[in-house]
């Protein structure tokens, strides 16, 4: 079982919660003892990043009439089904990286 930190909030609960929403992801990079975790830095800005992507891909399939209307559900519960797989991951201790976004926040959790 991980140690909880100074908080009171294991390490794996924390990266848990940065998946919940951008802002607990925010709050972890800003406070500390959880803003010099790695391991919490990297969900949270993997949390920020999905949070990017999906916001991008929804704008981008919703100015495409139709076709982009139609898929949006879809790409919807793909988006859902991933951020429920990393925020288990998270939760059990595991560092799983998104393609090209798993990258992105392993270069600012370490940089």
């Amino acid at each position: 079982m991980p140690e909880p930190n100074q908080s009171g909030l294991s390490d794996n609960a924390a990266g848990a919660l940065a998946y919940v929403t951008i802002i607990p992801a925010i709050i972890f990079l800003i406070v500390e003892p959880f803003n010099k975790n790695p391991y919490v830095r990297f969900h949270s800005w993997q949390s920020i990043f999905l949070g990017i992507a999906a916001f991008a891909v929804n704008i981008v399939l919703g100015v495409i009439p139709v076709i982009g209307w139609v898929i949006i559900p879809f790409v919807n519960l793909v988006l859902l089904v991933i951020w429920v797989y990393v925020l288990i991951k998270a939760l059990n201790g595991l560092r799983f990286k998104l393609p090209l976004i798993g990258d992105l926040a392993e270069k600012q959790a370490n940089g």
